[in-house]
């Protein structure tokens, strides 16, 4: 993988927009240009009430509670190659992001923030990945690329009862003409507060189309004491049935550990971070992920993927747990893609 840098040098016949609270529709020309009466943030064009129009005046905007804001509707065809948001963290699971492809009626995207970017339990934490970036201090960075053909439509939507008073955001885009064999980003969240006994957790299901898989993050709340990641994760190709195709060795080997993790680690494509308590014990919360960038997955027709939730009881033997699971699926398909699940509150 050469991440871009074999290319970078090549002349392209593109043109770069961004998108910001300074640049709302990422016109050219378009940015810093608020005034006190036009400022998505009120407070900011006090600040710089001395200094005038150009001087950051509206660096970020409010998110009501209850309220859905348009980040972006770009018309055209083009490519979103970087979004930068930068929020309070106690917003994370309150604040949905949901990306509309050309004219769909219904998200390719619909994930809280913080799980979209590998944070869960309203908590920023070092990210250093390839695709994701989460910097000091709280600093969000996708660098999945997201190709559209004729509409782009990012939305945030606030579902808490309380106000957002400050939102950051930057969307980096290019409009230019795509392959034909573009496909498009697609990212599901889903969460259960106790996986049934014996049963397996669903990370995805319901996916008709071809394309290929590129991710899964997880969040992970211990609810018994020892260790927790003996599952396999199961991923069922196109025909497959009551067998996958691809069936893995246990959690943590899923996810590129061994032996149990033992301590933390950020890749460029694996990750593993025990975000409170003590591993082992019940409340421990964990974060993980795994991008497959250099080994995506690839089906003509069908995905589901399933894990695991497996531990250990006495007289070694296996024991089925009821965890607190939550889970993004990254993936690569075709339009148009079967409607998501109603989303967990």
């Amino acid at each position: 993988m050469d991440h871009g840098l074999h290319s970078i040098f090549l002349q392209r016949e593109a043109e770069s927009r961004s998108i910001s609270a300074e640049n709302p529709d990422g016109s050219r020309g378009g940015g810093g240009r608020a005034t006190a009466e036009t400022t998505l943030h009120a407070p900011s064009a006090h600040h710089a009430r001395e200094l005038g129009p150009g001087w950051k005046i509206s660096p970020c905007r409010p998110v009501p509670a209850g309220e859905t804001v348009v980040l972006m509707d770009e018309r055209g065809q083009g490519l979103i190659r970087h979004i930068w948001m930068t929020l309070d963290p106690s917003f994370y699971r309150n604040l949905v992001i949901r990306i509309y492809w050309d004219d769909s009626p219904d998200p390719s995207v619909e994930c809280p923030v913080g799980d979209f970017f590998c944070c869960a339990w309203g908590q920023a934490h070092p990210v250093t990945s390839v695709p994701v970036n989460v910097n000091p201090k709280g600093g969000l960075n996708s660098y999945l690329p997201m190709p559209f053909r004729s509409r782009a439509r990012v939305e945030i939507s606030n579902e808490s009862a309380r106000n957002l008073d400050r939102f950051f955001y930057t969307i980096d885009y290019s409009l230019e003409s795509l392959p034909v064999e573009s496909l498009y980003l697609h990212a599901l969240f889903r969460h259960t507060a106790g996986v049934e006994y014996g049963c397996d957790y669903s990370i995805l299901d319901g996916v008709a189309g071809s394309g290929h898989y590129v991710g899964t993050f997880m969040a992970w709340e211990q609810r018994s004491s020892g260790w927790w990641g003996e599952g396999e994760i199961k991923i069922y190709l196109d025909d497959d049935s009551d067998f996958p195709t691809i069936c893995g060795t246990g959690t943590e080997d899923y996810f590129g550990g061994a032996w149990c993790f033992g301590e933390n680690y950020s890749a460029p494509y694996l990750g593993y971070r025990l975000v409170s308590g003590t591993e082992g014990e019940p409340g421990a919360r964990m974060n993980m992920y795994r991008f497959h960038i250099p080994d995506p997955i690839f089906f003509r027709t069908a995905i589901r993927i399933t894990m695991q939730a497996l531990g250990w009881q006495s007289d070694a033997r296996y024991l089925p747990l009821e965890d607190d699971i939550s889970s993004v699926a990254f993936w690569y398909q075709t339009l148009p893609h079967r409607r998501f699940p109603k989303l967990p509150g």
